[in-house]
């Protein structure tokens, strides 16, 4: 039996971003720039310290999408992102996915796709759309 989400389903994920998140997502992609691992660098931005990598953050919707909602066997077809504030290291993000309209009839999901910090702070918006058969 296949299961489908309705319109205002929604399902989240918190996690505390540490530096050990910001250097091994450095490492893992290769994306050293400064602004985020040179706090000297850093200073002299706009952001006046060290940012953690805007698709780090993303990444924790894809943690959403692919094991809570719609879940496991989930396929990303589209993302699209707008960061509206920066996440430091020690901010705590809840990523949180909402379905936006009852699925097609391929199984296809737009969704509704935040990260808020700490203090309720959107730092990330955006939709995506995904094929999920269930």
């Amino acid at each position: 039996m296949t299961t489908h989400f309705t319109q205002g389903t929604w399902a989240e994920f918190t996690k505390t971003i540490t530096e050990a998140d910001i250097y091994g997502y450095a490492g893992i992609t290769g994306d050293f720039n400064p602004v985020h691992i040179n706090e000297t660098y850093a200073r002299a931005t706009a952001f006046k310290g060290r940012i953690a990598h805007g698709m780090l953050t993303a990444g924790l919707i894809s943690n959403v999408i692919g094991t809570r909602l719609p879940g496991p066997g989930t396929i990303y077809l589209s993302q699209e992102l707008t960061f509206t504030a920066p996440v430091r290291a020690n901010d705590t993000i809840t990523a949180r996915v909402e379905v936006m309209e009852p699925p097609s009839a391929k199984g296809h999901y737009r969704l509704n796709t935040t990260c808020t910090n700490q203090e309720g702070l959107l730092v990330l918006g955006g939709s995506a759309r995904v094929a999920w058969k269930g």
